[in-house]
């Protein structure tokens, strides 16, 4: 006889600790925005930290009660248990999902196939990683890149049960957590230690090994409560004591709030100690909220935020296919600065679809279980017409959707249109195949040019190179300015930074002084410079090209090269879909730009000798 699920061994009874169901909302709310309006909350990502955290807490405390109460903990009912809660609004999302990315066709369908590998095994995050997949790329926004962080907290559930065992046999519960203390500091450290400035950041970002201190560090909290959270803390000893916890969880919260608004998703700090600390503001925050009459608890578990906390799961699953498929219907592939309306249509579908898969899919398979939930399908066939219809509709909707799946991963294309672009561009730059144009001729020559630059740059690369042979050029998709002082620093040991320094990375984020001012620094006095302003339907552009061109204002050796107004009026011709990335004939307009600030370089006076200690050198 085949044992039913309601059969399989309880858990203890489940406990709500106060203040966790706002904390998830703020959570993927932070998620939300950094997300769909981009540079609004450049570091809402930490939001990912916050529920690693939580459901570290979350998952241990469960085991840690069930052993307490029971002696024992039941690891099928625990995997079974995880299984409801996590698969229903999976399997759903990404099968409905996909059958839209099918009838819209193109961009959306790219490595849909690999995606779904990764979701469908809860790898995710190794399969991006070990096929070069990028969480920072942003020339093919794949639908479901955000399951990264599902793979890690998967096989954390999977991995983490047969480990606490181990771990409970150690004699004090201070020891415990001393061990997933250290363990935690461990793979921060490692995520320091692996993380190169400049480089892309998807391995110590994705991985589980370097991206688990926020779940150790959860885990660490419920062990060190041990024995507590069966009946509930113990009450505090006065009111000086609650007043102390809810201040030091305020200002942990607010220490949150204030990494979500500084931290960038290319700074050295983020992976050298700003996730860590993120996560250890989080057990704070936990650790103050879930003691009794925690003014901060309540607070939290204020009604708006209670129930997007409960639904933050189908949230955070629905709201970036449901944007990039918004995004493909409306025409546009600006995932790093869409149009506003399409961001608020994404959060309407997102809370309607959430809602609903919480209501009729999550809620009862996580309390009924799968073969309950099948059983009352089939007897709803037997019973009347109605019933019976809607119990067919749902069952001809799964098979279209898996169906439509299936199709959707053997027809998917492997590269986006503006990946084809540029990898066009560069077989042209290898081949030297006829352009469409011939670039205009100039006695200047690339000799004496080291060129830096974003996927901008590498797209039009083969029209520099023909305008300006010999010239050096090392560009790469999803650089930003930041990352400019560390690529200039490997060339100068390389002994590749040559007289006349062009920057091109002003595409994938703001710009500040003191990275220009570091820019300068590396090249010297004796050098050229020259900055490539921007051009991209993205909000901080403008901010780029003003900080740009006031900067090179106040430098006598620094000069602009116009690319955007020299694209402007042709952008709709010579640009991708994405109306960012050139082709080639758009690359002869960026190199032509260019040349003429050579030009307006090479008319400088020489002698400035007197004013600034140096003479210009020459461009030939």
């Amino acid at each position: 006889m085949v044992t039913s699920a309601s059969s399989l061994p309880q858990p203890a009874a489940r406990i709500h600790y106060a203040g966790l169901d706002g904390l998830r909302a703020l959570a993927v709310a932070g998620v939300l925005v950094y997300h769909l309006f981009p540079g609004a909350l450049p570091g809402g990502f930490i939001g990912v930290d916050v529920f690693f955290v939580i459901s570290g807490f979350l998952i241990t405390s469960l085991l840690m009660r069930e052993h307490h109460t029971q002696g024992r903990i039941s690891l099928s009912g625990f995997w079974t248990r995880r299984a409801r809660r996590i698969i229903p609004a999976l399997v759903l999302v990404v099968t409905a999902s996909t059958t839209i990315a099918l009838v819209i066709g193109g961009d959306v369908l790219v490595r849909i196939g690999r995606q779904i590998l990764g979701a469908a095994t809860f790898s995710y995050n190794w399969v991006e990683i070990t096929t070069g997949g990028s969480y920072f790329d942003a020339l093919s926004p794949e639908m479901f890149r955000t399951l990264w962080s599902l793979a890690v907290e998967e096989q954390f559930y999977i991995v983490w049960p047969l480990l606490l065992l181990a771990l409970l046999l150690l004699p004090s519960r201070w020891l415990r957590a001393g061990v997933l203390v250290a363990a935690s500091i461990g793979s921060a450290l490692w995520m320091a230690h692996l993380f190169a400035p400049g480089a892309d950041a998807t391995r110590v970002y994705y991985g589980t090994d370097t991206h688990a201190f926020g779940l150790l560090i959860g885990a660490a909290l419920a062990v060190l409560l041990e024995g507590r959270l069966g009946a509930g803390l113990p009450r505090s000893n006065g009111r000086a004591t609650r007043v102390t916890f809810d201040v030091a969880g305020t200002i942990a919260l607010v220490g949150v709030g204030a990494l979500a608004f500084s931290l960038g998703d290319g700074d050295d700090f983020t992976y050298r100690g700003g996730l860590a600390l993120a996560s250890l503001l989080t057990v704070i925050v936990i650790a103050a909220a879930i003691r009794p009459r925690s003014v901060l608890g309540s607070r939290l578990d204020a009604g708006a935020l209670r129930w997007l906390g409960r639904r933050s799961y189908g949230v955070y699953l629905w709201h970036w296919p449901v944007f990039t498929l918004t995004l493909a219907v409306s025409g546009s592939t600006a995932t790093q600065a869409p149009p506003v309306t399409a961001s608020l249509v994404a959060i309407v579908i997102t809370l309607a679809a959430s809602e609903l898969s919480f209501r009729f899919v999550e809620t009862p398979v996580r309390t009924r279980g799968f073969r309950d939930c099948a059983r009352a399908l089939t007897r709803a066939v037997r019973t009347s017409i109605p019933r019976a219809a809607v119990s067919i509709g749902i069952v001809a909707v799964a098979l279209v959707l898996v169906g439509s799946t299936g199709t959707a991963m053997a027809v998917s294309p492997q590269s986006s249109s503006v990946e084809q672009l540029i990898a066009n561009a560069q077989k042209s730059s290898q081949t030297k195949t006829a352009p469409p144009k011939t670039p205009a001729k100039s006695t200047v020559t690339g000799e004496n040019i080291t060129a830096v630059g974003d996927s901008v740059m590498l797209a039009a690369a083969p029209a520099l190179e023909d305008s300006l042979p010999g010239i050096d050029i090392d560009a790469s998709v999803s650089r930003s300015m930041y990352t400019a002082p560390g690529i200039l620093e490997d060339l100068e040991q390389q002994g590749r930074l040559r007289s006349t320094v062009i920057i091109g990375l002003g595409t994938n984020g703001p710009v500040n002084e003191s990275t220009l001012d570091e820019i300068v620094e590396i090249i010297g006095p004796e050098r050229h410079l020259i900055l490539v302003n921007a051009y991209a339907p993205r909000d901080w552009i403008e901010g780029v090209n003003a900080e740009l061109d006031s900067f090179a204002a106040a430098r006598r050796t620094s000069v602009i090269a116009d690319w955007s107004d020299a694209i402007d009026p042709r952008a709709t011709e010579l640009l991708a879909a994405d109306r960012i990335h050139p082709g080639y004939e758009g690359g002869t307009v960026y190199a032509e730009a260019i040349m003429r600030s050579l030009q307006v370089l090479a008319d400088l006076p020489p002698a400035v000798t007197e004013q600034y200690g140096y003479n210009l050198p020459v461009v030939r």
